[in-house]
């Protein structure tokens, strides 16, 4: 079972490796957009648009490897004041009871907008921008996906008593 969780850690850490390089990216094509419309007078929806793609396939595509480091948000109200063992159980219940349910639920119910979404191949969201809002809806099944794993992942850990960052 620890292969199986070293083998999902590994594929959060490369997409993580790969995506974060859109940070970067997305400074760079707003500083362009900037300049384009306020010393050129030049704007353009799909420029700006991939800024909005750029942001979404960054965040979701690195919420498992935010998972993972233990970086995620959590409500500390509790979990500060007790000790280890009470901290492993307060992590395996949020797993199985509030993470798992929650993730499986939103792949659900938004699999039937991104599965009608591909088969129109769903256009801009403004005109003049990019011609693939089927990829970005695409973002929320994937999301979902590397959440989960990176999820059962965190369990057999905390099964198997090893901290989860």
């Amino acid at each position: 079972m620890l292969l199986i969780a070293d083998a999902i850690d590994l594929m959060n850490r490369v997409v993580a490796s790969l995506v974060r390089w859109l940070a970067l990216i997305m400074v760079l094509v707003q500083f362009c957009i900037v300049i384009g419309r306020y010393v050129f007078g030049f704007n353009s929806i799909a420029a700006q648009e991939s800024v909005l793609y750029m942001h979404a396939t960054l965040f979701m595509l690195g919420a498992g490897y935010t998972l993972l480091v233990d970086k995620h948000v959590r409500v500390d109200v509790f979990y500060a004041k007790v000790g280890d063992a009470a901290r492993r159980r307060i992590d395996v219940m949020g797993h199985l009871f509030l993470l798992i349910p929650s993730m499986t639920a939103l792949l659900y119910w938004s699999w039937p907008s991104v599965r009608n979404s591909w088969r129109i191949l769903e256009g801009p969201i403004s005109v003049g921008g990019i011609e693939a809002v089927f990829l970005l809806k695409s973002l929320i099944p994937a999301f979902c996906i590397l959440i989960l794993l990176q999820s059962v992942s965190s369990l057999v850990r905390l099964f198997h008593g090893e901290r989860t960052a």
